[in-house]
């Protein structure tokens, strides 16, 4: 008698090849994928500070009108003001400010030659010109991950460090 083999089903080995595969896979894309999709707040933030603050720099200088960048360290926020604004709409651009989600907290701002601003309310000034006041911004995570903006007078780019940097005194 002879009997007939079936060749319908897989291998034991053919299987954990397989499987083998897609868990490597998996292993390597996951991660790249779940940074594409899920934002990281600190990324954001820091996108919308130098965005913001290269963009004033450039319409003070087109408007040739004075803004004030308010950093708000006691309630997490941050707003633009201008020298012609009334006093509702000064109030109304800091009901609407930037307000920094609860991971990240905004550390500190310093200007060269004076001490920190731990507490209350920081201003850099941003004049017709095309310049504007010197300035340092730190931000730390909840990871204690701490991040500097370092605004320069005469450029338009924003420096962004990955560590705490201070101004030589």
């Amino acid at each position: 008698m002879f009997y007939k083999r079936q060749d319908r089903g897989f291998t034991l080995i053919e299987l954990i090849i397989v499987v083998s595969l897609i868990s490597i896979m998996l292993f390597l894309y996951i991660p790249k994928f779940q940074e594409a999709v899920m934002f990281d707040s600190t990324k954001r933030v820091s996108r919308w500070i130098i965005g913001k603050l290269q963009a004033l720099k450039e319409s003070s200088v087109s408007n040739q009108k004075l803004y004030v960048f308010h950093i708000d360290l006691d309630n997490n926020k941050m707003w633009v003001t201008s020298e012609l604004m009334s006093e509702e709409e000064m109030q109304n651009a800091e009901q609407q400010g930037f307000e920094l989600p609860d991971d990240i907290n905004l550390a500190d701002v310093e200007y060269p030659g004076k001490d920190k601003i731990l507490f209350g309310q920081a201003n850099i000034y941003f004049y017709k010109k095309g310049y504007s006041d010197k300035a340092l911004i730190h931000i730390e995570d909840s990871s204690n991950k701490q991040l500097s903006f370092l605004i320069e007078p005469f450029l338009s780019k924003v420096e962004l460090h990955e560590e705490y940097v201070e101004f030589e005194n």
